[in-house]
């Protein structure tokens, strides 16, 4: 079994950012991650929110965050899935599908999954025209006609990349405005291959072997209507990754969520949760970096404990 001071799972923005604050703390860290360091992040097209950039991709500022976190002695284990932990003693026991971890402190930063419309053709017709991620399978769709399902910033930045790539884009929002930043509001209006229906939901997605149109619900005149289209990108928001956390005693709210306190502390001491795992209210990298470094440093004040150190 190895030994570490701080075992971190999740490799996404809070991860990586705790990473590099716990390593250069003097901590023997290791981060592991079922998938590629860089968590959702990476799936962004266009990141104009993040200081220091202006405009960066979301795949580059992932990577530049991974090669910083290894550069500063961080082990990062890729691939590698979490199946269980043990945390009801001193020193947690992480359990993957390689191998058993020992560790002082650990931070649950499993982040969070793309949540579903549940409407019919949407399992049969997944990677069959229905997407998730915008970057990942757009260019497959160009010169196509596609819809986007969403009104917040992801539904917008997707709407606006796929503009560049389709010769026509659809976005469909339940809700009478957008719920995004007024500046993609204005983009995605700008764009004239771009078409918005409001007030109107999916209500079943058609094909053969592929998605091929979409039934919509229009409440503003109370009828259905049916879309011809190639694909559908689903970007109605995200679920917390907080099954294994809870399974293992750490207390979440009602919605899965990772409740913590301003310290990334969990009700298990020397277990904190940070990113969009948590019970945060904003979901962004700038927040998920923010609490990855308060739980690095929290930690390291639980397996060093300074002299400065107030009993939490």
């Amino acid at each position: 079994m190895e030994t570490w001071d701080f075992v971190i799972i999740g490799g996404g923005a809070a991860g990586l950012s705790a990473g590099i604050y716990a390593a250069r703390s003097g901590l023997k860290t290791l981060i592991i991650e079922e998938k590629m360091s860089g968590g959702t992040a990476a799936d962004a097209p266009i990141v104009e929110n993040y200081p220091g950039f202006s405009q960066i991709s979301g795949s580059d500022l992932a990577e530049r965050m991974s090669t910083h976190c290894r550069k500063t002695g961080v082990t990062i284990n890729e691939i590698e899935s979490v199946k269980n932990l043990d945390l009801n003693r001193d020193t947690k026991i992480v359990r993957t599908t390689q191998t058993e971890y020992e560790t002082k402190a650990l931070l649950i930063a499993t982040g969070s999954h793309y949540r579903e419309l549940g409407v019919p053709g949407e399992k049969e017709f997944r990677g069959k025209g229905v997407s998730y991620c915008g970057v990942c399978d757009g260019p497959l769709f160009k010169g196509k006609r596609v819809l986007v399902v969403g009104g917040g910033n992801s539904a917008a930045i997707t709407a606006l990349y796929l503009s560049g790539i389709a010769s026509e884009v659809i976005v469909v929002h339940r809700r009478h405005a957008f719920r995004c930043d007024e500046k993609f509001v204005k983009d995605v209006q700008s764009k004239s291959n771009v078409q918005i229906f409001l007030n109107a939901e999916i209500k079943e997605i058609k094909g053969e072997k592929s998605v091929s149109k979409v039934i919509i619900f229009d409440s503003k005149i109370g009828a259905t209507r049916e879309i011809s289209v190639d694909a559908i990108f689903v970007q109605v928001g995200e679920a917390p990754n907080s099954l294994l956390a809870k399974d293992s005693g750490v207390e979440v709210d009602d919605e899965g969520y990772i409740k913590t306190d301003i310290f990334q502390s969990t009700n298990i001491p020397g277990v904190y949760a940070a990113g969009d795992v948590t019970n945060h209210p904003v979901k962004q990298i700038g927040t998920a970096v923010g609490q990855g470094i308060t739980a690095a440093l929290e930690a390291y004040g639980f397996v060093r404990r300074p002299y400065y150190r107030k009993d939490r």
